[in-house]
């Protein structure tokens, strides 16, 4: 009778010790965040991040910013300077696929490094173009403006460096340092804008000249003018930086 007793007590004690070694290796291995410094930018943003073993996740990334005031423009652009460029209105929305590869001893956590691809597609108004034009019967030069209003999207590819801590006693929250990240690609685009005055022949051929010697660096475009404005069609490299600071919840 001993025997049988201590006999069930062994098989009930392995039972136990399997069931808590079994229970230890479940992982919540979904985990919503949100950067939080970007909202400083006014940018509305959601990650949602599955873990595929203890070093690699994947990841997908929606980032909004409604159209408004470009934020913190007064910090790089003097007041006297704000008519010579317009009130811009600027709007994004971006997605974002990241692979992780975590070295830290938790799962899931510590430095890591993610390559990612990234969508941008970007909507901007109201950019002021100053155009003068010069009347030779009467000696004054006009201002006629060109308030361009357009519409661009980019593809790129990019590494970002960071880390992850795993916070609570069941260390269900996240805290993640997006360190530095750079991504790199192609724009396409295109700006188009109207005048207060229709333009003649010569003043047409005068903007169409003056746009072409702007030279601008990397990016590729070409201008169309008629007596009404024109459309400017971008197209070249496009790169960026990523930055920030999220909190999520792992479940």
């Amino acid at each position: 009778m001993k025997t049988q007793i201590l006999l069930f007590s062994l098989l009930a004690s392995s039972f136990i010790s399997a069931q808590q070694s079994a229970d230890s290796l479940i992982i919540n291995k979904n985990t919503i965040k949100t950067n939080l410094t970007a909202y400083a930018f006014r940018n509305f943003n959601l990650t949602y991040e599955r873990s595929i073993n203890k070093t690699i996740a994947v990841s997908a990334t929606f980032a909004t910013m409604p159209k408004g005031d470009v934020p913190f423009l007064n910090s790089f652009v003097k007041e006297e300077n704000r008519e010579d460029i317009g009130d811009i209105q600027l709007g994004n929305t971006a997605f974002t696929l990241e692979t992780r590869f975590y070295f830290g001893k938790k799962y899931n956590s510590g430095f890591y490094l993610a390559p990612y691809y990234r969508y941008t597609n970007m909507k901007i108004d109201e950019i002021r173009y100053n155009f003068y034009t010069y009347d030779e019967d009467t000696n004054v030069e006009t201002n006629n403006p060109i308030d361009l209003n357009g519409k661009f999207s980019a593809h790129s590819f990019g590494l970002m460096i960071g880390v992850q801590w795993l916070l609570g006693k069941k260390q269900n929250w996240v805290l993640d340092w997006w360190l530095i990240g750079g991504h790199y690609g192609f724009a396409k685009g295109d700006l188009a804008g109207k005048t207060k005055y229709a333009l003649t022949p010569e003043e047409q051929q005068d903007l169409q000249d003056e746009i072409n010697d702007l030279n601008i660096p990397i990016v590729k475009y070409e201008a169309h003018i008629n007596a009404n404005g024109g459309t400017v069609k971008l197209d070249g490299p496009w790169a960026g930086l990523r930055s920030g600071l999220s909190l999520g919840y792992r479940f």
